[in-house]
């Protein structure tokens, strides 16, 4: 018998025997559950070492250990088989080059007195049994305590328990590999030992035989926030309800309630990504109604400009581009997506229709998302990137490191557009898109096809003659499916609060969890019970008391940006901010086509008054937008679209043409207002409703009208340009907060 004792600070010590047996016993160490799990923890077959694509100093190794066959016989067989010695194990290389005990470019990796050591050479010393078709396969992985509130400094040691098909279940804490989500709160070191580093919440994922486990650590901030806080906070919803229990739970207060001018401009710009004019902002703004935030939410969903912004986004999605698409097919793939916006088609049937797309691509336009991809694997990589928000990209050469998805899985994926073919049409840019009732592509690990598979669901019969993107569409669209409906709710999200619940948004791995995987759930299971409509899931946003809460930080949650303690204010994407500038100054943009692109074809510009967000491609020329983070849509990818500031696009809201320009063209505003001859103060009013959507205050309207007034006749025009050049170069224009 043995005593064990259990002590936690502050909390009663207890003590209990235990028995212990069998520790003399031998064990017999397998390659596929033993041998593999070794290499993968010492680093071995890690990308850095054996395990890169060709490996290091002739010894190849699949990454992690995905192909254990393939790296049974790279130890035994390749090289003569001297990477091991069944004579003498202790002279085997598989364990000098580890221990240092011969020169080894990765440096010691474990000792001869370790437990490594004693599993390698006993199984060489057993003979080098190889992986055996009825070895215990593991079926599931846990990490105990899943979840845990800590407080910065402190220190939390998890364990790792893997349970087999035999029923077995084991400790393997040591053999698993760790990595936090967020090092800002925690970091997580080679034994599972993990250190708080700040407040929020933290992940930490643990992988063991292409199997992961995730664990949740809280930690609260140390505001002192009382709970009758949490209690009466309004609550439009369950957006609230769970956002607030979130909060509650880390001790973030919620800000107030935003202003009817910070609302009004919010709301336009996100969900249709226009300015109100100064019209429907003073009319807002002086209406008592107290529903009039309701009536305006209701009204942006149902206005056309609503369509151009929604077109635009899936536009960027699904890559309608002009560079890689005849002119014809570019603008017959641009309206299909543009009708099924305007007749909000449910987000399951559009997608439904895209994926078992069929016939010619200039009357069916969704049929030209297969014209943009030439193979079954680049299909099945943008179906799951658009659809489920997530890369499988990585499995193509290897078990996924970071997600579940294995080798055999990816290649089952896109088994499904194996029979996808296409062949010219009759006229410029016409494309037939139709499926084959025969053919399949080969596993490279495998030599031969894998059975088509949808991901997480069931194989169908590799002989059937039936067009497989049906069987994809049914299990892709399904309510049951996880993965899509969290991913459309998760870009819909992203876009009215400016932070996905995962970030990013097109990363929904199991090893990137959500910020709150609570309301994630929620906000997918309102979608799918509503019949997969947008505009349903919109308005609730728009209706929530989250969304409309003021971007200006309290002390207490300032230092916070995953949560929704408050809106969190951001850049205007560039084509937002373009047609904005437009707007103010009542001066369109030209758009011309760019002619180095060789399928333009439809001559040099686009309709006069055409705003950004009504191209239906980015190969414009256009220096603003390129400066501004335009996406290329080369790879469906929200890394195409850059926000990142940049000393051009500082200097070029100074001095270029955007702002400028604009203003000194006999159209502007400021010619307008030259000719009018209006009062000082009506046209400060008009210039702060048109691009700020509020009145200005008293300091800015005396600092302004003074200006103005002062200013010789022959001045007057300079000085409303420059009134006009301040607001739309200033940080309360160029941001959405």
């Amino acid at each position: 018998m043995t005593l064990i004792g259990v002590a936690i600070q502050g909390q009663p010590s207890a003590r209990a025997e235990a028995k212990v047996g069998g520790v003399a016993e031998s064990s017999a160490w397998t390659f596929r559950n033993h041998v593999q799990p070794v290499l993968a923890k010492t680093g071995c077959s890690s990308g850095a070492c054996h395990g890169a694509a060709g490996g290091q100093g002739g010894f190849k190794l699949s990454l992690r250990g995905y192909d254990d066959d393939g790296d049974f016989r790279a130890i035994t067989r390749s090289a003569l088989g001297r990477r091991v010695n069944l004579h003498d194990p202790a002279y085997s290389l598989l364990l000098l080059k580890p221990t240092a005990a011969v020169p080894h470019k990765g440096a010691q990796r474990f000792t001869t007195n370790s437990i490594e050591y004693r599993i390698l050479s006993q199984w060489i010393a057993a003979g080098t049994p190889g992986p055996k078709a009825d070895d215990p396969r593991i079926a599931n992985l846990r990490i105990i305590p899943e979840t845990v509130s800590l407080r910065p400094g402190m220190t939390q040691a998890f364990t790792v328990r893997a349970r087999f098909t035999d029923g077995a279940e084991q400790d393997v804490t040591r053999w698993v590999k760790y990595t936090d989500a967020n090092s800002a709160v925690t970091l997580v070191d080679d034994a599972g030992n993990v250190k708080v580093q700040g407040y929020g919440e933290g992940a930490i994922t643990a992988w063991y035989l292409s199997r992961l486990a995730i664990a949740r650590v809280v930690v609260p901030f140390t505001n002192a926030v009382d709970a009758q806080v949490f209690v009466a906070a309004p609550r439009r919803n369950f957006i609230d309800d769970l956002v607030l229990e979130k909060l509650e739970e880390l001790r973030l207060p919620p800000s107030p309630r935003c202003s009817d001018e910070e609302f009004i401009r919010r709301a336009f710009l996100d969900t249709m990504g226009v300015l109100p004019t100064r019209e429907e902002a003073r009319q807002f703004l002086d209406s008592k109604d107290p529903k009039k935030r309701d009536r305006v939410i209701d009204a942006l969903l149902a206005r056309p400009e609503f369509v151009d912004y929604w077109t635009y986004k899936w536009s960027d999605l699904l890559l309608v581009n002009g560079d890689r698409l005849r002119p014809s097919a570019m603008w017959s793939y641009y309206h299909w997506i543009r009708s099924r916006v305007a007749a909000n088609q449910p987000w399951d049937a559009f997608v439904r229709d895209i994926v078992t797309a069929r016939g010619s691509t200039l009357e069916n336009g969704a049929a030209n998302f297969y014209a943009l991809h030439d193979d079954p694997t680049s299909m099945a990589e943008t179906v799951t990137q658009a659809f489920l928000g997530m890369s499988i990209n990585c499995a193509k050469c290897h078990n996924h490191p970071m997600e579940k998805w294995t080798n055999d899985e990816y290649f089952g994926f896109a088994n499904l557009f194996a029979r996808v073919r296409a062949k010219s049409g009759a006229a410029d840019g016409d494309r037939i898109i139709f499926a084959s009732a025969e053919g399949d592509i080969a596993q490279p690990l495998r030599g031969r096809p894998q059975a088509p598979k949808p991901l997480d669901a069931p194989p169908i019969d590799i002989r059937a003659t039936a067009d497989r993107r049906g069987s994809v569409a049914e299990w892709l669209t399904s309510p049951k499916n996880p993965y899509f409906t969290r991913s459309i709710v998760n870009r819909l999200w992203a876009n009215f609060y400016g932070i996905g619940l995962v970030e990013n948004v097109d990363d929904l791995r199991v090893t990137n969890p959500a910020s709150n995987e609570k309301l994630l759930s929620a906000a997918a299971k309102f979608l799918a019970d509503e019949g997969y409509d947008l505009k349903r899931l919109m308005r609730a946003i728009l209706q929530s008391e989250t969304y409309q809460r003021s971007s200006k930080p309290l002390k207490e949650n300032a230092g916070e940006n995953r949560f929704y303690s408050r809106y969190y204010p951001r850049r205007l994407n560039g084509e937002v901010m373009l047609d904005a500038f437009s707007q103010v100054t009542d001066v369109p943009t030209d758009f011309q086509i760019d002619l180095r692109n060789a399928n333009a074809g439809l001559g040099q510009k686009y309709p006069p008054g055409l705003r950004a967000l009504q191209l239906p491609d980015t190969r414009v020329f256009s220096y603003f937008l390129k400066t501004f983070g335009r996406p290329e849509r080369e790879k469906t990818c929200e890394c195409e679209r850059s926000s990142e500031p940049s000393m051009a696009q500082a200097l070029h809201l100074a001095n270029g043409d955007a702002i400028n320009k604009k203003l000194a063209s006999e159209k502007s505003v400021a010619s307008r207002i030259a000719r009018d001859a209006a009062p000082a103060g009506r046209i400060v009013e008009e210039a702060y409703l048109s691009a700020l959507s509020r009145m200005p205050s008293e300091t800015e309207r005396q600092r302004m009208v003074e200006s103005l007034e002062s200013a010789a006749p022959a001045e007057r025009r300079a000085r409303v340009e420059d009134i006009y050049w301040a607001l739309l170069s200033s940080r309360e224009f160029l941001f959405n907060h």
